[in-house]
């Protein structure tokens, strides 16, 4: 079992990539043993999601396990000394429902939906041709 913890987020998402740009620093300056990786250069079959899965929410590998959406923030949080009281708090069932109705019905979906919108912009080249 290993103390690392891997995270896979949507690097073209600008909400996605500040907020992991900003877990990542943390990181860094700390040498703690977090790795990121961006979905659209990541070995997708490691983590045992397609793409599309992937884009849909964060992801988090914690001691071989997989985790994803608000446990997948959870998991990451318990890994970083800084959030752990956020951890335990968003653990608490209550909150824990609360907070993952939030993420699967409003906040996730929407990101996606911008995602999609920013992948089919990017699909046409100028003036909207393909």
């Amino acid at each position: 079992m290993s103390d690392e913890i891997r995270v896979l987020y949507n690097a073209r998402c600008p909400v996605c990539r500040a907020e992991i740009d900003h877990y990542a620093a943390h990181a860094r300056a700390r040498d703690l043993p977090i790795r990121f990786d961006d979905l659209n250069e990541a070995d997708l079959a490691r983590w045992g999601v397609s793409a599309d899965q992937a884009a849909r929410r964060l992801h988090v590998m914690k001691d071989d396990e997989i985790h994803s959406g608000v446990d997948a923030f959870v998991a990451l949080w318990q890994g970083m000394p800084r959030w752990r009281p956020l951890a335990v708090l968003v653990g608490l069932p209550g909150i824990h429902a609360l907070a993952t109705l939030i993420y699967d019905r409003v906040l996730a979906p929407v990101l996606y939906r911008r995602h999609l919108a920013r992948v089919a912009r990017a699909d046409c080249g100028p003036a909207g041709q393909p």
